[in-house]
């Protein structure tokens, strides 16, 4: 099977400073999670605020199609889950 995203849900985990989605193979569901950093944004020195998600998940969104991309490639590697995405993972 191939490594689908069907659910285009996505939310911001505060305890890693990153964001969370998932992808399906076949009815598996990979966890995966995309750093900050990897999207373009630091990481305040302080608790992420509330603009901090906001803007994390905007720019999952504006970077969807390359995350997905970057995604497949990671999970074709045989990492293992949660897959976490980095700034060289995305391009």
């Amino acid at each position: 099977m191939t490594l689908n995203f069907p659910n285009p849900s996505r939310s911001f985990d505060s305890a890693r400073s990153a964001v969370r989605f998932s992808g399906y193979d076949g009815m598996f569901e990979v966890p995966f999670l995309v750093e900050s950093a990897a999207l373009g944004t630091s990481t305040p020195d302080v608790r992420p605020s509330e603009a901090f998600e906001t803007t994390c998940l905007s720019a999952f969104d504006t970077l969807r199609s390359s995350i997905y991309a970057a995604a497949v490639k990671a999970y074709s590697e045989g990492r293992r889950a949660p897959l976490i995405l980095t700034s060289a993972d995305i391009r």
